[in-house]
């Protein structure tokens, strides 16, 4: 199986139905207008169609673009019940769970912690 890039340090996941008949041009304008973040950094961008039966993930990969498609042939992919216009940032293990077919909105784990001393 093939997934998208191993050295990404975010995932952004557009939180509205985009129309597949845009491309790389047409994603990277929704990146740079609506996520406001740097197409050329190591991100992996995720849109997903109406149906929710397809998803696109657009990234930089040292000289040029990439753009990845998956069609799901009878299921849907999860999406948060009310997204909002605001992206929503996912680890890479949250979009490879996203892609399996799990929900993470309905069953998010815990937050990971990173704390700096005892209290």
């Amino acid at each position: 199986m093939m997934r998208p890039g191993t050295k990404v340090k975010k995932v952004y996941l557009y939180p509205k139905p985009v129309d597949f008949r845009k491309s790389i041009d047409g994603l990277s304008a929704l990146v740079e207008l609506d996520i406001k973040a740097a197409v050329f950094d190591p991100v992996l961008f995720v849109f997903l169609n109406r149906a929710r039966n397809r998803v696109k993930i657009l990234y930089w990969e040292r000289n040029g673009f990439c753009l990845w498609l998956k069609r799901l042939e009878a299921e849907r992919f999860k999406t948060p019940p009310d997204p909002g216009d605001e992206a929503i940032e996912l680890t890479t293990e949250e979009l490879n769970w996203m892609l399996d077919g799990f929900d993470l909105w309905r069953n998010r784990p815990h937050k990971v912690l990173r704390p700096r001393y005892v209290a």
